[in-house]
């Protein structure tokens, strides 16, 4: 076949440029394929991202609202899912702690024996690492103080850890703000400004010092010639020529995510990589298998969802004689018992806008008891110390004056996922939560809140959903579209290969077949480095690659 095939738009389309799509982008072209990306969100730069998440048209993504930020809250009976979109996928808006899950999440889970994972994955983590440009944080704000102050206090201070991240982070003894030429790859990437301890991660970075990916696997992706095409939906992914698995390549329909009258776009390729993150990759695919696209996509569609069975707790400290918000957006953490892991997240000063979710901390088995207890306790609040619980539920100055406790459990426990008629509303399908609920009300991680605030003088506080709805909220919703070793218990093989499908691949959060029990960006990140290191080189690619199901 020549270089350039005429037949064919593109060699690859990506859909979705976060954690899978951007390695699998750079990794592909590096390999000589024509790649495209197709991404929903914006590409975003220093100089327009929002100073606050305030500034809702900025921050929040709601297009058909008018809202064309990166940050997205999707609300399900089961889960309340946190999510990013843009150029660069969450990594614009997540957190950038990147961490390593312990070995034992290979023994479970559909993944389990399917290949060496425990000697085959560390070093696809030492690539994604040195990619990520991963280090440990050396900028302890004084939450991250405190922190270690009250796990000393409850006993498992030897737990405390700096987290690893993804920042450029500056030589011990200089201040941070100063910009250098590129350190990472040997010149090819962009210069990068060292870390000013702002606290912005999650609003987006607009000093250049965070590790997104528009900084690393996708820059020097599109350097290569990968095309980016921002602010695109696929709508459709069909076989071409009416061979059902795809063995002659695809076609791909997309429209403009932001414009309001929806402008069809038409491309061809020979081979697809589903990058969309957990939810968005099951919703396409979802549609795609409703409408008779891709009809073989295995029923296990939706099955296994985990969310790293999170809770966000945290403590206000009003008039707060240190800004709580100084320092990395999760710059440490502990580990209360051998299942729970409590970590320091920070919002930006000025960045408040979570803090109308929080009230005051209540425990307590979900359902009417547990809103009713809350109640009373609001209520004693209100009447012994009005002034003050009003100053606590007001959302103004919370980024500053608190510390949010995102506690997350390596335990299993999943929920699944369905593409149906609410009966709400019975004109169309919608993605729809299923199964047994996670749990919201984790008792140890109420008692380490309530410790961390009698030592800091401050007020333990819940998540208002939590309490009323008995809905947890996640940013690491995992599975979906997990790895298995047939249609009857997965949807990819462990070489990323959708089953039934010819070229096919799926390389995100929803192939993750068990509880992390940590952040799972480095792990999205090393598994898609593995996927992409069995496609040989385009010259030697047969266009053939598919599971052969007995």
């Amino acid at each position: 076949m020549p270089l350039d095939d005429p037949q064919f738009d593109f060699d690859f389309i990506i859909i979705g440029s976060g954690f899978g799509g951007s390695v699998s982008a750079l990794r592909l072209t590096e390999k000589g394929y024509r790649v495209a990306v197709m991404e929903m969100g914006k590409r975003w730069t220093a100089e327009n991202l929002p100073k606050t998440n305030w500034s809702i048209r900025r921050w929040f993504w709601r297009p058909g609202m008018a809202l064309r930020g990166f940050f997205s809250m999707r609300f399900f009976s089961r889960v309340t899912i946190l999510h990013g979109c843009a150029v660069g996928g969450g990594s614009i808006t997540y957190a950038s702690t990147l961490l390593r899950p312990p070995d034992k999440v290979w023994e479970s889970g559909t993944w389990q024996g399917l290949a060496h994972w425990q000697s085959e994955m560390p070093r696809h983590y030492d690539t994604a690492s040195r990619m990520l440009g991963v280090t440990q944080n050396k900028i302890l704000g004084p939450a991250d103080h405190l922190l270690k102050e009250v796990a000393v206090a409850a006993g498992v201070g030897a737990t405390f850890y700096r987290t690893s991240v993804g920042i450029f982070q500056a030589p011990e003894g200089e201040a941070g703000g100063l910009t250098y030429a590129d350190p990472y790859f040997q010149g090819e990437g962009p210069a990068r400004t060292t870390c000013n301890a702002c606290g912005g991660c999650m609003v987006g970075c607009r000093h250049g010092a965070k590790n997104t990916l528009d900084q690393n696997y996708l820059y020097l992706a599109e350097k290569r010639g990968a095309k980016v095409f921002a602010e695109t939906k696929v709508v459709d992914v069909r076989p071409l020529n009416d061979k059902e698995d795809g063995s002659d390549g695809y076609e791909m329909h997309t429209v403009h995510s932001t414009a309001v009258l929806a402008h069809r776009q038409r491309f061809t390729c020979r081979g697809i990589v589903f990058a969309a993150s957990s939810l968005g990759t099951m919703e396409l695919l979802f549609r795609l298998k409703t409408k008779r696209s891709l009809p073989n996509i295995s029923d296990q569609l939706g099955n296994r969802v985990r969310t790293n069975s999170e809770s966000l707790i945290g403590v206000r400290v009003p008039k707060s004689k240190e800004d709580l918000s100084r320092g990395v957006a999760i710059g440490s953490g502990v580990y209360i018992d051998e299942h729970t892991h409590i970590e320091a997240v920070r919002y930006p000063a000025g960045s408040d806008a979570m803090g109308a979710l929080a009230t005051i901390l209540t425990g307590g088995h979900p359902g009417p008891g547990r809103v009713a207890l809350w109640f009373k306790n609001l209520l004693v609040a209100l009447v012994c110390h009005p002034w003050r619980t009003l100053r606590l539920l007001q959302p103004f100055g919370f980024a500053c004056e608190s510390v949010i406790l995102l506690c997350m459990q390596a335990l299993d426990g999943h929920i699944d996922m369905r593409w149906e008629r609410p009966w709400f509303w019975p004109f169309r399908k919608f993605l729809v939560s299923r199964g047994e609920r996670i749990p919201t009300y984790i008792p140890a991680a109420n008692e380490f809140a309530q410790k961390f605030a009698q030592i800091c003088g401050g007020t333990a506080m819940s998540m208002l959903p939590e309490i009323l709805f008995n809905i947890p909220a996640t940013a690491h919703c995992l599975g979906g579209c997990v790895i298995g070793s047939s249609p009857q218990n997965g949807v990819i093989d462990h070489r990323h290969r959708v089953f039934g499908y010819t070229n096919m691949y799926v390389c995100d959060g929803s192939v993750v077949a068990a509880n992390l029990g940590v952040n799972p960006s480095l792990t999205i990140t090393a598994l898609a480095e593995r996927a992409m290191e069995f496609l040989p080189a385009r010259r030697d690619m047969l266009w053939n690659d598919r599971t052969e199901i007995s």
